[in-house]
C-alpha cells in the first residue's frame, strides 16, 4: 500500500511515523525544523490521515506499506523514527529490512504488549452520534466519560469532519478491530536489527520499563536509551525543544 505524506527539504532521507489515531501533520514542527539539514517525509499509516484505509491492521503489514511507500519515493535506505504505535512499525521495519533502514530511532514505546488502554477510546468514538449539527463541544462531551483528559479529547477530535456529512475521516472500524493486534506484539523475535538504535522514553511515562530493556537488546543489539525530561508519553509534543535536539544529534 502507497501512503500519504508530506515531504520537505533535501539530503539524507528521514522518515517519521505518528502513533494511533495520530498522522502525519502531528511531527509537523520536528519535520520542518528537520527538513533545514534533512529530506524528511512524514507518513500517515494505514487506516490514519490521508493514507488509505484496510480491513485489518497488523505491524507486519504496516512495515511493508511503509517500506514500499519509501521505496516508490527513492527514501531507502533512510533514518526512521516512531511514536508509540509508530515506533512499533518501525522496529518491524527495521527487523524485515535492516539493509533499508540506517537508523532506527523508537520515541516511548517497546516491543512487548501493552494493556488496552484505547478500547475505551475507540468505543467512544464509535458510539458517538454524527449528525450535521454535531458541534466540536457536543463532540467532547461525548467523549469525556471514556476520555478523561481534554487534551486527549482534542487530539482524537482531529480525525472527526464536521459539517452536513460529518464523519470519521479515519479506518476507525478497522482500527478498533485490530486493537487487540496494534496490543501486542507480532513473532519477529528471530530476526535482529544491528544498526544503530536509540529508544526515547518520556520522563513521566511508563511506557518502557527497566525489564523491556533486555527485550529491546536481544532484538536491536546496539541500541542505547535516553529519557527526555519534562516530558509524558507524548514527548515531541510535551517537550518539543528536547525531542528535536535529540532527534537531530541522532540522525546527524
Amino acid at each position: 500500500m502507497i501512503l500519504a505524506g508530506t515531504e520537505l527539504g533535501s539530503g539524507q532521507p528521514v522518515a517519521l511515523l505518528h502513533g494511533l489515531f495520530g498522522a502525519a501533520a502531528n511531527f509537523g514542527t520536528v519535520q520542518k525544523r528537520l527538513a533545514e539539514r534533512h529530506r524528511v517525509i512524514s507518513l500517515d499509516l494505514r487506516n490514519h490521515g490521508a493514507s488509505p484505509h484496510a480491513p485489518y491492521m497488523s505491524y507486519p503489514a504496516m512495515a511493508e506499506d511503509v517500506l514500499e511507500t519509501l521505496r516508490a519515493r527513492n527514501a531507502l535506505p533512510c533514518a526512521l523514527i516512531g511514536h508509540s504505535m509508530g515506533g512499533k512499525v518501525a522496529m518491524a521495519a527495521a527487523l524485515e529490512a535492516p539493509g533499508a533502514i540506517a537508523r532506527l530511532m523508537v520515541a516511548d514505546i517497546a516491543p512487548v504488549t501493552y494493556p488496552p488502554v484505547f478500547r475505551a477510546y475507540a468505543q467512544a468514538m464509535s458510539a458517538m452520534r454524527l449528525s450535521a449539527d454535531l458541534t466540536r463541544v457536543a463532540a467532547d462531551q461525548a467523549l469525556s466519560a471514556a476520555v478523561e483528559s481534554p487534551a486527549i479529547r482534542a487530539f482524537l477530535l482531529q480525525n472527526l469532519r464536521f459539517g452536513s456529512t460529518p464523519g470519521w475521516r479515519i479506518g476507525l472500524d478497522a482500527i478498533a478491530a485490530g486493537l487487540h493486534v496494534l496490543e501486542g506484539w507480532p513473532e519477529l523475535d528471530e530476526n535482529a536489527y544491528l544498526g544503530p538504535a536509540l529508544f526515547v522514553s518520556g520522563a513521566r511515562s511508563d511506557y518502557i520499563q527497566p525489564e523491556h530493556r533486555p527485550i529491546i537488546r536481544a532484538m536491536f543489539p546496539a541500541a542505547r536509551f535516553a529519557v527526555l525530561k519534562n516530558a509524558g508519553h507524548w514527548l515531541h509534543a510535551d517537550n518539543p525543544e528536547g525531542f528535536l535536539s535529540l532527534v537531530d544529534s541522532f540522525v546527524s
